[in-house]
């Protein structure tokens, strides 16, 4: 059973939605660095997360019995290269969809990519690697799709938070955006709500595919 009160959870969730209207509407009228915002937002609910539920760190760097921590380290790094990859085509696939279906797609794709401005490269992909694709996903899966599994069910935890973490993104009134991230929400949801201990594969993937997609190899 979960260990964070009910409220805690609401709480987090709601100032999750908050903070993502600030990063993405473009109804508010004073922005600061897009970047700045998100590094910040994804470290603050990441920090909510940890001190929250005191089983998360566990969850984070499991201990599987049956292997060594360094055939632990690499099966779940590997997973998270594959997840990543199959991703990121999944990506490309729908781009050429919904691009060919879509006679606003172009710009809403273009409008994603208008948001690395002229940040350096190095320093974007520092930030998805080692800050935001990690603080996102302990947040998401870790955290919110846990205990609201442990509340409820498996089913219901995986469906509501690919749900809450597409709705996140409802604020920058992008279609494309916002169908990115119910696919996205839905990949790692589901493969976290058929492999439980699957947290560390999945904080790789966010990671990687974070930087591959708008850094790297971008779609």
């Amino acid at each position: 059973m979960s260990n964070v009160k009910t409220s805690s959870l609401t709480f987090s969730i709601i100032t999750a939605l908050i903070l993502w209207f600030f990063i993405f509407s473009p109804a508010v009228p004073l922005k600061l660095n897009f970047w700045l915002q998100l590094t910040i937002s994804s470290a603050l609910l990441c920090a909510v997360s940890l001190i929250s539920d005191k089983n998360l760190k566990r969850e984070i760097l499991p201990i599987d019995t049956n292997n060594s921590v360094v055939i632990n380290i690499l099966k779940q790094t590997l997973s998270g290269i594959i997840i990543a990859a199959a991703l990121w085509g999944i990506f490309w696939i729908g781009n050429e969809i919904s691009t060919a279906i879509f006679s606003f797609a172009d710009n809403q794709i273009n409008n994603i990519y208008a948001m690395k401005g002229s940040e350096s490269k190095l320093l974007l992909s520092f930030l998805l690697l080692f800050l935001i694709g990690p603080a996102e996903e302990i947040f998401w899966r870790g955290y919110v799709q846990k205990n609201i599994q442990d509340k409820t069910s498996p089913n219901i935890g995986f469906i509501l938070t690919a749900l809450l973490y597409s709705i996140a993104h409802i604020w920058s009134g992008n279609f494309m955006l916002i169908m990115a991230a119910l696919v996205a929400g839905v990949v790692w949801g589901g493969i976290y709500r058929l492999y439980p201990k699957s947290l560390p594969a999945l904080i790789i993937s966010h990671s990687i595919w974070d930087a591959a997609v708008f850094v790297w190899f971008p779609i």
